[in-house]
C-alpha cells in the first residue's frame, strides 16, 4: 500500500462538467462536502480507496463549491472549515486521484435523486462503486438518501458501500458523533483541542498578513496579525499553537516549519471599545529576523484563557508574560508527544 502511495500521481482537479470524460470509465466515486475533512470523512475516503485499490481504478472525490445550502438558501450557510485550497490538500493527502469541484451549478442541484445518478454519475461519471456515509442525502431538496442510492445501484450498475458514522471521545469523557456541524460548535465555543481530535490534526486558519497597530510591539510583545478569514473563528481568547509563514498559500500546506505562538483573537479592549476583532500572533521563538512573509497558517492546539479587559497596559503586559509562559509549556509538550 505505501508504494502504491508513493507511486501515485499528483491529485488531478476538474472543474467543469465538459472536463469529466478526462476520469476513467469505472471509477470509484464518493460524494460530499468534505468541509474540514476531518476523522468521519478519512474513514469514507481510507474505505474508497482501498475499494480503489481491489478494483485496480481511481478514486474520485466530488465537492460542491461553495456549499450546496450556500447557492439555495445563502442566509442558511454553515461557516467554512477547510478553504478550497487546504481541502485539495487534504484529500490529496487521503490518496484521492481526482477531485471534481462543481462551483455554483444550480441545475445540477434541481435534478430528482435518480436524474441526478442516472443522467449524471452513471451518464458523465460512470463510477462502478460509490461510496459514502449514512447521512448522505442528494437531489432536489435532498430527497435522495443512501437507501435510494442503494436501490439505484443495481439498477444503473454500480455497487454501493455505506460507511458508519466516526466517534469519538471528548476531553470531558463524552462520546460523540464526528461531523462538520459538531467542529464547527466546538471551534465557536473555544474547545479547539477537542476540534483537533474530531479533525484528527489542529484546526488550521489561513490568510494573508496584515500590519498590525504596533499595540504589541510596545508592550514588549510584537505580533503577526492575520487578516479576517472567510473561515469560522475560534472563540475570543487566548490559544496556544504553531504557525506557519510563507509567500504564497501553497507554501503553507507543504512546509514542514512551524513556529511556537501564543495566539489571540479578540478586540483590544484595554485600550477602548471601538477596537476591530484582530487576529494577532506571537512568535515564540527567537532571532527569527524581519519577516516578510505575505501569508499565514495558524494551528490551533489549545484554549488558555478567554479575553479580559485589564486596567493598565502595564497588567495586560504582565498577563501576556504569563500567557507566553503557559503557551510554551503546552507546545513543548506537544512537541514531546508528537
Amino acid at each position: 500500500m505505501n508504494n502504491k502511495k508513493q507511486d501515485r500521481k499528483e491529485m488531478k482537479v476538474i472543474d467543469t462538467i465538459s472536463e469529466l470524460e478526462q476520469i476513467e470509465k469505472g471509477c470509484v466515486l464518493t460524494i460530499g462536502n468534505f468541509d474540514g475533512v476531518h476523522l468521519g470523512h478519512q474513514e469514507i475516503l481510507a474505505a474508497a480507496r482501498q475499494i480503489a485499490d481491489q478494483r485496480g481504478a481511481e478514486l474520485v472525490a466530488m465537492t460542491f463549491e461553495p456549499h450546496p445550502v450556500a447557492i439555495l438558501f445563502p442566509e442558511r450557510a454553515p461557516g467554512v472549515l477547510t478553504p478550497l485550497e487546504l481541502k485539495m490538500h487534504l484529500l490529496a493527502q487521503c490518496g484521492v486521484d481526482s477531485m471534481i469541484v462543481l462551483k455554483d451549478n444550480p441545475e445540477l442541484l434541481d435534478l430528482t435523486p435518480e436524474d441526478f445518478v442516472s443522467r449524471f454519475l452513471v451518464e458523465k461519471i460512470r463510477p462502478s462503486a460509490v461510496v459514502e456515509g449514512t447521512d448522505f442525502n442528494f437531489g432536489v431538496g435532498r430527497t435522495g438518501n443512501v437507501d435510494t442510492l442503494m436501490k439505484l445501484g443495481p439498477l444503473e450498475g454500480f455497487a454501493t458501500s455505506i460507511i458508519q458514522p466516526k466517534k469519538i471521545i471528548l476531553s470531558t469523557g463524552q462520546s460523540i458523533r464526528v461531523s462538520s456541524t459538531m467542529i464547527r460548535y466546538m471551534l465557536e465555543s473555544g474547545h479547539v483541542a477537542d476540534a483537533s481530535a474530531a479533525l484528527g490534526r489542529p484546526y488550521q486558519l489561513i490568510e494573508e498578513i496584515i500590519s498590525g497597530r504596533g499595540i504589541g510591539k510596545k508592550l514588549g510583545f510584537p505580533t503577526l496579525n492575520m487578516r479576517k478569514p472567510k473561515q469560522v473563528l475560534p472563540a475570543e481568547g487566548v490559544y496556544a499553537g504553531f504557525v506557519t509563514i510563507g509567500d504564497a498559500i501553497d507554501d503553507l500546506l507543504t512546509s514542514k516549519k512551524s513556529i511556537p505562538a501564543a495566539y489571540s483573537i479578540g478586540q483590544a479592549r484595554t485600550y477602548g471599545e471601538e477596537f476591530p476583532l484582530l487576529i494577532e500572533a506571537h512568535l515564540l521563538q527567537k532571532n527569527l529576523g524581519d519577516i516578510t512573509a505575505q501569508y499565514m497558517a495558524m494551528d490551533f492546539i489549545q484554549r488558555i484563557r478567554s479575553q479580559h479587559k485589564f486596567k493598565t497596559p502595564d497588567d495586560l503586559s504582565k498577563q501576556i508574560a504569563k500567557d507566553c509562559e503557559q503557551a510554551e509549556e503546552i507546545l513543548s509538550k506537544c512537541r514531546h508527544d508528537g
